[in-house]
């Protein structure tokens, strides 16, 4: 018989979370962290090693649930009826979640769908510190397109690529994103096209239609030799600049030697500025294990007759109304409301194939 009190039920993304630690996608971080290295990383930006690390990664439980595991060496993770995981308990403790949130995300507004995803619950302020073991491998839906860091590491060397370059986006591709990638594409041998797919805010694009444009985009446009797709299967947090370090950090360990920053990374409304990413990175330069590319939003300017940024034209300075500014959340608008984005600013074949496709996510379940 087996004992039940002694099992955690995880959400979708606390699996996820599970098998990231297991695989090696947040190391150096090897598990759900403890007070101290959970208060490290909110107050400095840093695991109480030293090493760089910008946003918890943590295990929440009620308290109820907590209880039950008071005084035991190890539980058994469960997910969709079944066990996931083993985790080996080194702490149990309690938080203030308003107040970590407020250090992570710059904000306690609970319009801030970070600040919902973590402290949404309030009952939801028990962390469970310690290692995963014996994680069962995820079978995501996803196929070739889920890769662990081992096995994009292994592609890399497979293609003999040196530099690499990441890209982190959470929406289907437009010529802004388009541009960036192909910028990273002259200074690095590959780019890693690495979209995200776990939890995301109602009305992000779905992992269906993120997948669906990136590979109409990459078959009709980039060389196969050059450029390749894989999945990240993790939480946005919408934490801007800490969530860029984040990205960057997860990338190095995928085998990238340089990340894409561009504007208003991993942010979400009027929480962050612009290129306060840009800034945050030049504070860790040297640290990361990864180059950063700090590049400008991408626009299309009809004077220039083509893709810009503020360092390239003269015309968005002249007169900023000019200039069509491309961004995701005006492309979900446009798409939600019927609309059908100018070649200009979004490919052809990328709305072709999101034509059969759910677009957005419609709740914000965990």
């Amino acid at each position: 018989m087996t004992d039940d009190s002694a099992k955690l039920e995880l959400t979708f993304s606390q699996f996820l979370e599970v098998t990231n630690i297991a695989t090696g996608t947040y190391a150096p971080v090897a598990g759900f962290m403890g007070s101290a290295d959970l208060e490290s990383v909110v107050s400095d930006m840093r695991l109480t090693d030293g090493s760089p690390f910008p946003i918890p990664i943590v295990l929440q439980t009620k308290k109820e649930l907590a209880d039950r595991f008071a005084g035991r060496d190890s539980i058994e993770l469960v997910f969709a009826g079944k066990t996931v995981a083993q985790l080996s308990i080194s702490e149990i403790f309690d938080v203030n979640l308003i107040e970590i949130a407020r250090a992570v995300f710059g904000t306690d507004s609970f319009d801030h769908p970070g600040v919902r995803f973590m402290a949404g619950d309030p009952s939801r302020n028990v962390m469970i510190a310690g290692i995963p073991k014996q994680v069962v491998t995820r079978q995501s839906g996803f196929g070739p397109w889920d890769m662990t860091p081992a096995e994009s590491r292994a592609y890399i060397a497979e293609m003999g690529w040196r530099t690499v370059a990441g890209f982190q986006t959470r929406n289907v591709p437009h010529r802004a994103h388009e541009y960036l990638q192909r910028t990273a594409l002259e200074v690095c041998d590959g780019l890693l096209i690495h979209p995200l797919v776990g939890w995301k805010k109602k009305g992000d694009f779905t992992p269906e239609a993120v997948l669906a444009g990136y590979q109409a985009l990459i078959s009709n446009y980039y060389p196969a030799n050059r450029v390749k797709l894989a999945l990240l299967l993790a939480p946005m947090r919408y934490a801007g600049p800490r969530e860029a370090l984040l990205h960057a950090i997860i990338r190095r360990n995928y085998g990238c030697t340089h990340f894409i920053v561009g504007r208003d990374h991993a942010g979400v409304g009027d929480f962050y500025g612009k290129y306060d990413a840009h800034a945050l990175a030049d504070r860790f330069r040297g640290e990361l294990g990864i180059e950063i590319l700090k590049l400008a939003g991408p626009f299309y300017c009809p004077a220039c007759d083509g893709i810009a940024t503020e360092k390239t034209c003269k015309h968005v300075h002249e007169n900023p109304d000019s200039v069509d500014h491309i961004a995701g959340t005006a492309m979900r608008q446009m798409l939600s409301a019927g609309g059908k984005p100018q070649p200009h600013l979004m490919r052809q074949e990328v709305l072709d194939a999101l034509k059969n496709v759910d677009l957005f996510v419609t709740g914000e379940d965990q």
